[in-house]
């Protein structure tokens, strides 16, 4: 037997509670720079915290995977992982820039043919856009072959709530621009994209934003199979889902989840800082 309790209106004690909340998030702000060069610092060490947090929870596959952020004095370039590293061993000093032509013009190391075909033509298509992350996660990889988006069945899965795309493609590896500019238009204006038999990939206008994405994305897909595995689970609703969303899917929301996984990686692995 189940029992129904509808939730009653929120008293002054509660909405008290929340204008407090939102006023102590208002002091909470994305930094900005005086300079392109401490901007261009910024951005590279919190590329390099992102990888260590993709391989603190087991995303590195292999070779596979890429994360880019792009470059705020040449905007037409990005900065990405060499190719072959182990996402747990990279430093800032090992990130390199690529034009949109796909030439490494700073730095040393390989380019990844895939990473630069998806990430090239996202980062023309968006120019708003600072960051994309992709990366083989199991769950996310194991969702994106059940062929549908994710449902709002919990607060975190209300983040993607009409805000995220399934590209049915057959072609599994992107190596061509051609194949890049069509996930770019399919993504469109969203957050994140199942990539059909493949996996996930985020973008955002911070590294953070696109990084804690992914993390959230990868965690909502094992949500939800456990969910499944066990019943149909319980929808929420269009208008609860989008006033979720509206809290917790918005750049701002993205970037300060991800600090606390920022603090932590340096706290434990300093050496990224290099």
């Amino acid at each position: 037997m189940s029992v129904s309790v509808k939730s009653a209106p929120r008293s002054d004690l509660e909405h008290a509670k929340k204008d407090a909340y939102d006023s102590a998030l208002r002091r909470i702000a994305v930094p900005s720079f005086a300079n392109l060069l401490d901007e261009r610092q910024h951005r590279k060490l919190r590329l390099a915290g992102a990888f260590r947090i993709f391989a603190a929870f087991g995303f590195s596959e292999g070779v596979a995977g890429h994360i880019t952020a792009r470059d705020p004095e040449f905007t037409d370039t990005f900065w990405v992982n060499p190719f072959g590293m182990h996402f747990g061993q990279i430093r800032s000093s090992d990130l390199i820039r690529v034009d949109r032509k796909g030439n490494v013009v700073e730095g040393e190391g390989p380019l990844n043919v895939s990473a630069f075909a998806i990430h090239a033509a996202i980062h023309e298509a968006r120019p708003e856009i600072v960051a994309a992350a992709h990366a083989h996660s199991i769950y996310g990889k194991a969702w994106s072959a059940v062929g549908r988006l994710l449902d709002p069945i919990t607060q975190d899965a209300c983040a993607f709530y009409e805000d995220h795309v399934f590209f049915d493609d057959a072609r599994v590896i992107i190596t061509e621009a051609s194949e890049g500019a069509d996930l770019a238009r399919c993504l469109g204006p969203h957050k994140a994209a199942i990539l059909r038999n493949h996996g996930l990939l985020t973008v955002g206008r911070t590294v953070e934003e696109a990084a804690w994405w992914f993390v959230a994305m990868e965690r909502c897909c094992q949500a939800q199979f456990l969910a499944e595995s066990v019943c149909k689970p319980l929808q929420v609703d269009r208008s609860n889902a989008r006033a979720a969303r509206a809290v917790n899917g918005t750049p701002f929301s993205g970037w300060f989840q991800c600090q606390p996984l920022w603090d932590h990686i340096v706290r434990v692995q300093p050496d990224l800082l290099k």
